[in-house]
């Protein structure tokens, strides 16, 4: 067994890599563009959310129905008439770039935290690099992607979509899978 705090160094260098190459994918590499499309005649809906009172919290399901009244006629008129969809409410104003980037900076230090503390219950001092790369790099893709699956089940994301942020994730995990088969503790 390693100790955690053996391993801040492949948790560190792991993070800073998937943070460069996080911000490279999403701003400069082209595939994410189409991620999110402009609403039609976007002032007169966003008049009409703001004159509605919708504020930032819960996300809101519509046409909103009961358990009890899901095959009720009227519920399924409305759902037939559409459009059906989830509305999330972010807070007004410029987006918290800052803000966000800390978090995202934060959850990659949570998900290369668990990999290594799953690795280091798990593989001795000395393991050989495949090994470390393959329990690493499960660990972390099951971090970074495999919530993306439910937006897509649950939440009516595109496929597409979903896909790609699967693909992004397979990255962050070969790299922390990489970083941390390199730095693996020899034998003592």
């Amino acid at each position: 067994m390693i100790p955690l705090t053996a391993l801040w160094l492949p948790i560190l260098l792991s993070v800073v890599i998937v943070f460069v190459v996080s911000a490279i994918m999403h701003m400069v590499l082209p595939y994410h563009k189409s991620d999110y499309r402009k609403l039609p005649d976007e002032d007169r809906v966003t008049d009409a959310v703001r004159s509605a009172g919708v504020t930032r919290g819960p996300a809101y399901f519509f046409p909103y129905y009961s358990f009890e009244e899901m095959k009720s006629a009227p519920a399924i008129e409305k759902l037939k008439r559409g459009p059906v969809g989830l509305l999330t409410v972010l807070p007004s104003g410029p987006p918290a770039i800052g803000k966000n980037l800390v978090q995202w900076f934060v959850y990659c230090i949570v998900i290369s935290i668990f990999a290594a503390y799953l690795a280091s219950r798990t593989l001795a001092p000395g393991t050989v690099f495949l090994q470390v790369f393959r329990v690493i790099g499960t660990a972390a893709f099951l971090g970074y992607g495999a919530a993306h699956l439910q937006e897509s089940i649950w939440g009516g994301r595109s496929w597409s979509v979903t896909f790609k942020h699967i693909f992004d994730s397979l990255i962050y995990a070969l790299l922390t899978a990489a970083v941390f088969a390199w730095l693996w503790p020899k034998p003592q």
